[in-house]
């Protein structure tokens, strides 16, 4: 009785190693720890705001509008809970996609107004927030393809035979990926007028 407990039961695990049950793990894990490094980068981006908001607003001022956008924009990224379960949530993964650009653009027209003070560029705080960001953009860049790349596997393999099977029998369901805004705008060929007058 004893010998075919114990031969069932290694049939039973090579079995369930062929299913693809291991490898579902490995990649959830991956995912995780890639959407981990992605808020990790996040964060320090919206760290990196304040500071910036405070030595712009000391040479401008008067650019309120700028100004009150990356405020607005940093509080609704932090207004959404980034947990690991948002990345189960096709729908929340998308709103907290879309809050992230907004302050993206927020923080690029804030540095954008730079151009227009001499001063300001000039400050060595500012110098040095500014490189900061734009570090930090780079690290959100190469942390978002490691994420893309990683949910990329994890979906291969929950949607493949035979590792789809053990997927739909333990509810594994394929995780959403970053998408690219405004997809139709910038897949259309820009219109070209040789005719139109030259702006100088």
């Amino acid at each position: 009785m004893r010998f075919k407990l114990i031969v069932l039961l290694a049939v039973f695990t090579s079995l369930l190693s062929g299913c693809g049950y291991n490898q579902i793990q490995i990649n959830d894990e991956q995912v995780t720890a890639a959407w981990s490094e992605v808020l990790n980068q996040y964060k320090r981006r919206a760290d990196l705001i304040p500071n910036l908001v405070s030595v712009v607003q000391g040479y401008a001022g008067h650019e309120k509008e700028v100004l009150v956008r990356v405020t607005e924009a940093r509080a609704s990224v932090a207004g959404i809970k980034a947990t690991p379960k948002l990345i189960n949530d096709p729908e929340a993964f998308a709103k907290f996609q879309k809050a992230q650009s907004e302050l993206g653009g927020a923080l690029s027209r804030l540095l954008m107004v730079s151009e227009n003070y001499p001063q300001l560029k000039a400050d060595a705080n500012f110098r040095d927030l500014q490189a900061q960001v734009e570090g930090t953009e780079n690290r959100i860049t190469v942390a978002r393809n490691r994420y893309i790349k990683a949910v990329q596997d994890y979906n291969i393999g929950v949607r493949t035979f035979p590792n789809n099977l053990t997927a739909m029998a333990f509810s594994y369901k394929a995780k959403p990926n970053f998408a690219v805004e405004d997809e139709k705008t910038i897949s259309a060929p820009p219109k070209i007028d040789f005719n139109a007058p030259v702006k100088q």
